[in-house]
């Protein structure tokens, strides 16, 4: 039988290349914002969020306060840095009017699939994590990030469809019917592009 040390160290293990891999999927994102030299319609929310949830882990995890959390620390001095890399990024290339949109749009395409898959999977194994030595203030938050990586899925799966394809819009003409007054019934119709 393993210990329940082992375990948590093996499961932290497993947490922590879980987390790098959350960290790093927004790359695809940055590069797409790097090449247009524009921001388009992403939000900093989620990388600011990031941010600020590494700041308080790396708090957490200090051996003064919470003694041998070696794996929180880690991996979440790593997240800091490559957090502030894309906040630095996305502070480039921004515009005072940026805002995303993914319900009231009814599109997922400024909503990464990727980012919301490892937020999940992060969640739910620094949720398993925390319950081998119950740690209720890693279950909670973790938890809570187990849920609402849940809920970007749920909403990236009833959006995807709705999500124009890039290449695929085609603007229809519009027709413009005009009754002219002038010639007693006479009906003009114009196509407009």
């Amino acid at each position: 039988m393993v210990s329940a040390d082992a375990a948590r160290n093996i499961v932290g293990i497993v947490g922590n290349v879980i987390s790098f891999g959350l960290f790093l999927s927004p790359v695809p994102t940055f590069w797409r914002i790097i090449k247009a030299k524009d921001v388009e319609e992403f939000k900093p929310d989620p990388y600011l969020a990031t941010l600020l949830n590494c700041m308080l882990w790396v708090f957490y995890g200090l051996p003064i306060v919470h003694p041998n959390s070696i794996l929180v620390v880690t991996i979440n001095g790593i997240g800091l840095v490559i957090e502030s890399a894309y906040l630095i990024i996305f502070f480039i290339y921004a515009t005072r009017n940026t805002r995303g949109k993914v319900i009231k749009t009814r599109s997922v395409e400024y909503m990464p699939f990727v980012l919301s898959l490892v937020n999940f999977l992060n969640g739910c194994c620094w949720t398993a994590y925390a319950l081998i030595k119950f740690d209720l203030y890693i279950t909670i938050p973790n938890g809570l990030g187990a849920v609402f990586g849940l809920a970007q899925l749920i909403l990236y799966g009833c959006y995807y469809r709705s999500t124009p394809k890039k290449g695929k819009n085609v603007e229809l003409p519009t027709v413009k019917v005009t009754k002219n007054s002038v010639g007693g019934g006479r009906v003009s119709v114009t196509v407009e592009k």
